[in-house]
């Protein structure tokens, strides 16, 4: 079964200054998994930061790896399912 860790993403895919994070719960239904997607970007001073907002050049690629976000995240369900099943048939 997929490491869930409460420190940080199980996956992140980029793309230049965007950024999917995959993020993995769960609790006694089973997991579950979301996604943040961010733009990094540093300000005046050189700090990193990270925000939500795109801009309208950035859309397409953000879409882009959203959807390759959608198709990791369903890898990882299908390795869970493979792993509960195992589990079950043990």
């Amino acid at each position: 079964m997929t490491t869930l860790s409460n420190n940080g993403p199980i996956d992140t895919l980029r793309d230049g200054s965007l950024k999917a994070s995959i993020w993995g719960n769960r609790n006694e239904s089973g997991a579950w998994y979301s996604v943040d997607l961010t733009r990094s970007y540093t300000d005046e001073a050189g700090i990193w930061h990270d925000s939500r907002s795109l801009s309208n050049g950035e859309l397409l690629r953000g879409a882009r790896l959203l959807e390759q976000a959608y198709d990791r995240v369903l890898e990882l369900r299908a390795a869970d399912k493979a792993t509960t099943d195992e589990e079950a048939q043990a």
